[in-house]
């Protein structure tokens, strides 16, 4: 109930929330689990960047009973007749008569703006992600964006401050947090099983290079210079926009224009758990320095305490490799090992440190919009995060060693480092929180 003794509506609790009123948690039957819904207490998702990340998350969001995908929104019509097709046969099936709920948009502000619409799932390119949730939160709309959150420092910090200033549920995709294995890795790390950890080896790819791929006729179905956005304009190839990208990942990742290689790709994940189990989420290292002068001829991040983490080194089948004065904890997807192997078998008691658990990650976002609580990996861990991955990054560039303030997210005493930390855009494109 509001001060007037009104029963608010689920969407009224969602407007309300983003202006910051103060207002019940209590939610209608939504909450209460997905069978029995109303249309009208349903979710509407907007989905935006219907590549081959997206295909996969369509799945999810189809079979949700408390979920609808009301718009979709590319640039290339031949992803959208595919996505159109599915997601219409599916509510069409569903309800027994053809399906007319789903609108196509080529640009997203226009689906930014429906007022109908709760929240945004972001899956474009990553020189978009940015432009795209701060241009969602500003319309009132929860977001979810794939990882990487952002092609630079500067661009991650502008969707954390629109993501307070808006008061909107963000949650990055860097699901690994929602996984049981490295939730369980890092809960032993901070609560001392191995002692002191003295160094981190983190396997991730490299950093991106310069693009000087050949030009290729665009197609016709593709908008190519909104694809290309913000980024610098360069003639079409096809590793970049692949127009059967649900069969392969393209390659703008690599190249840095669009993206920050491996080292922000699956760097985001693995990178992150690192924070996580290091307790430095909202924080971050203190010297980053280039392979010649890192530990072992690695890339090497140093934290406050002393800690060592290496772009690198992880043995077997790890991932992220913990090495601590008394043991040792290995993780990735599917993965877990220890040394001493009785470690896994650690039962905590009330004292124990625990971490925020969630099972399901786009779910832990849907449970978010609805009770306003902060998801596992809000905009301000992602920021953290993937600005570890973009110091790695700038030290590779640069091939000398940096000294970093988490505390002002500058380089101490270094403005040509402190340039690296943007992104000029292309116009019009422009970025304002």
């Amino acid at each position: 109930m509001d001060t007037k003794g009104h029963k608010l509506t689920r969407r009224e609790v969602l407007r309300y929330g983003a202006a910051g009123l103060a207002i019940p948690t209590i939610i209608p039957a939504v909450a209460r689990g997905a069978e029995g819904i109303a249309p009208s207490e349903r979710l509407s998702v907007g989905l935006v960047g219907m590549g081959k990340m997206m295909w996969g998350h369509i799945g999810y969001f189809l079979n949700r009973q408390d979920v609808q995908v009301t718009a979709i929104c590319d640039v290339e019509t031949l992803r959208l007749d595919k996505c159109v097709k599915r997601i219409q046969g599916h509510y069409t099936e569903k309800l027994g008569k053809d399906y007319k709920g789903l609108k196509v948009y080529r640009d997203f502000r226009e689906l930014c703006q429906r007022p109908d619409i709760d929240a945004v799932f972001i899956a474009s390119t990553t020189n978009w992600h940015a432009i795209m949730s701060i241009e969602a939160m500003k319309h009132g709309k929860d977001v979810y964006c794939e990882k990487p959150l952002a092609l630079s420092v500067r661009e991650a910090e502008a969707i954390r401050e629109a993501a307070q200033r808006y008061n909107r549920i963000f949650q990055t995709g860097s699901q690994q947090r929602s996984d049981y294995k490295f939730r369980f890795a890092c809960e032993l790390v901070r609560n001392g099983t191995i002692g002191k950890v003295k160094s981190i080896h983190v396997n991730v790819g490299g950093p991106p290079g310069p693009c000087y791929l050949p030009a290729q006729p665009t197609p016709e179905t593709l908008d190519w210079d909104m694809w290309v956005g913000p980024a610098p304009m360069r003639p079409y190839n096809d590793r970049l926009c692949p127009l059967d990208d649900y069969k392969v990942f393209p390659a703008w990742r690599y190249y840095r224009d669009f993206g920050g290689g491996g080292m922000t790709d699956w760097g985001a994940h693995h990178f992150d758990i690192a924070q996580w189990a290091l307790g430095m989420d909202g924080h971050g290292p203190v010297e980053v320095l280039p392979p010649k002068e890192g530990m072992d001829g690695r890339l090497t991040y140093r934290y406050a305490n002393g800690t060592l983490m290496t772009h690198g080194g992880a043995r077997g089948k790890a991932g992220v490799d913990f090495i601590g004065e008394n043991g040792s904890i290995g993780v990735n997807r599917g993965f877990l090992t220890a040394d001493p192997i009785g470690l896994l078998k650690t039962k905590w008691g009330p004292d124990d440190t625990r971490l925020y658990e969630s099972r399901d990650h786009k779910g832990n976002w849907l449970e978010g919009i609805r009770t306003r609580r902060q998801c596992i990996c809000p905009a301000e861990i992602g920021c953290s995060s993937i600005t570890v991955c973009h110091l790695g990054n700038i030290a590779y560039w640069l091939k000398r060693p940096l000294q970093w303030d988490p505390k002002t997210s500058q380089f101490v005493n270094d403005p040509a480092a402190d340039r690296l930390l943007g992104r000029a855009m292309r116009a019009p494109w422009t970025l304002t929180v």
